[in-house]
């Protein structure tokens, strides 16, 4: 249920080291050891060889509204009895995650996103008599379309990997049906896999796999881009397809294959401009 904007494109090279700091490098060997730090901090695959792209939604093309946030619980919680502090949310959330990430089957099950929102509302302040009544309803909004927008990166992006005729999947957790919730946003992909209707959710091998066998393609043709390491970066990776992590927020500044836009994924891809 949600995941979690250095320079606008991949983190960048590490400076260049002599033996003797006082003495450049020659031209030559100076460009080459340059380009030797890029590839250790980026793969690029050529464009012959990447075919599809995949796409996390929450948190990396869509943002949560307002409702799904810290004044959202607060909100719900009102209705039922509770008092619930707004600045208890990121650490109750956090926490959250960890229990979950701790704890969980790579099972879809509804009572696991219930679960992981009461945990929320515990860490605010929640009575635990009323807190699973309230997570209910806090997992009813975030079924709900209008409480979701398209970041302003997400489009303009999706157009520029179009222009080089790539396909666009979506893999994501989560208890709406995305088919709907593309329909909804008028969104126009060639896949999109949700948990909900797959049964597992990431990183689960099977979730991924559904994806490339929608978009008959190869682990080795595809990216996968979202902003949680666990199930999008490591999942993706493990099957063998290159992983890219979008790191809005600057959590992990030292990751390999990490931009802090969506508009730095074409160079970071290594597709060129057309």
């Amino acid at each position: 249920m949600g995941g979690n904007d250095v320079s606008p494109h991949v983190a960048p090279s590490c400076p260049l080291r002599t033996a003797n700091p006082g003495l450049p490098l020659p031209a030559g060997k100076a460009r080459r050891r340059a380009r030797a730090s890029l590839h250790r901090r980026t793969r690029f695959y050529s464009r012959s060889v990447l075919k599809a792209v995949l796409f996390d939604v929450d948190f990396t093309l869509f943002r949560p509204g307002p409702e799904l946030g810290p004044e959202g619980y607060r909100r719900v919680g009102e209705r039922h009895g509770l008092t619930l502090d707004p600045a208890r949310y990121s650490d109750a959330r956090t926490g959250a995650i960890e229990k979950l990430q701790g704890e969980r089957e790579l099972v879809h099950d509804e009572e696991v996103w219930i679960a992981f929102t009461e945990q929320i509302v515990l860490g605010m302040g929640g009575d635990p008599g009323r807190a699973r009544a309230c997570a209910v309803d806090m997992v009813a909004e975030w079924e709900r379309h209008e409480n979701f927008t398209l970041y302003e990166d997400a489009l303009p992006t999706l157009e520029a990997l179009r222009s080089h005729d790539l396909a666009i999947g979506l893999v994501t957790n989560g208890q709406r049906d995305l088919d709907e919730f593309v329909a909804h946003h008028r969104l126009e992909v060639d896949a999109a896999i949700g948990s909900k209707a797959h049964g597992n959710i990431k990183p689960h091998p099977s979730i991924f796999v559904a994806a490339l066998q929608a978009l008959d393609v190869a682990p080795a043709e595809t990216a996968m881009v979202g902003d949680s390491y666990e199930d999008d970066i490591e999942g993706a990776r493990a099957l063998g397809l290159r992983a890219i992590l979008l790191d809005r927020e600057g959590l992990r500044l030292d990751a390999e294959d990490r931009i802090d836009t969506l508009l730095a994924l074409p160079a970071a891809l290594g597709l060129r401009p057309l």
